[in-house]
């Protein structure tokens, strides 16, 4: 019901300029064990290095959303949008029919980030991008919802997909619950810290396969910052 994929067990590129960890294949890692977790198709960590990043690339059809861990990233895309999007923030884009966008690191330090993809749930429209500054203290021992696909979110990031992604903070010692539906899918990575999901213990960056079905409880053993996706 709940599978542990630690750090240490993720695939791997180091590019020089980039140094990511996969949770799920991409590009040249691939584990058929591991093509993703219902809807949610990738999940990177990237590390990118001082004044590099990705040159202007297309995607289509894919929800693809950046949460920034460590530093900032720059954003500008094939419909005119540029934005930086610093530490604890979020930024979306739906590729729609396709879009070509470039994400650079134009800081002096290294940047952290986490990439997500999640299937969205029909194909095509309109592409767009977002992003919103998320202060870390309005999530202090609770999930708040970063992006969002249902109605009602308002206060989150627009996707195009039945899907949430949740972020909290949370002290040594508190804990916080999730319940994932039936028939539902949730994928929880530490951005920092460790917790112990229903007894099972995971280290920052390692991540977590939650089944449909269940709630489960998720309790700090030292100061921590979580990132969850529930999804189809």
């Amino acid at each position: 019901m709940i599978e542990k994929r630690s750090f240490e067990s993720l695939g791997h590129a180091d590019h020089g300029w980039l140094n990511a960890k996969h949770h799920f294949s991409f590009a040249n890692y691939y584990d058929p064990a591991r093509m993703g977790w219902g809807a949610i198709r990738v999940w990177n960590d990237d590390e990118i290095a001082a004044n590099s990043g990705f040159p202007a690339h297309p995607h289509k059809d894919m929800e693809i959303i950046t949460y920034v861990r460590q530093g900032a990233i720059t954003h500008q895309d094939s419909m005119g949008n540029k934005g930086r999007t610093g530490a604890g923030d979020v930024q979306v884009m739906s590729a729609g029919t396709g879009v070509q966008h470039a994400e650079y690191n134009l800081e002096p330090e290294t940047s952290r980030i986490f990439q997500i993809w999640i299937q969205p749930r029909a194909t095509g429209g309109q592409p767009s991008w977002g992003a919103k500054p998320f202060p870390k203290g309005d999530r202090s021992g609770r999930f708040v919802t970063l992006a969002s696909g249902f109605a009602g979110d308002d206060e989150a990031l627009p996707i195009r997909a039945d899907a949430r992604v949740l972020g909290a903070t949370l002290k040594a010692g508190e804990s916080v619950d999730h319940s994932v539906g039936d028939g539902r899918h949730a994928y929880l990575v530490l951005a920092a810290g460790a917790v112990e999901i229903d007894g099972q213990r995971f280290e920052a960056r390692d991540g977590a396969a939650l089944s449909g079905g269940q709630t489960v409880t998720i309790k700090a053993l030292e100061d921590s910052e979580i990132v969850l996706v529930d999804a189809e």
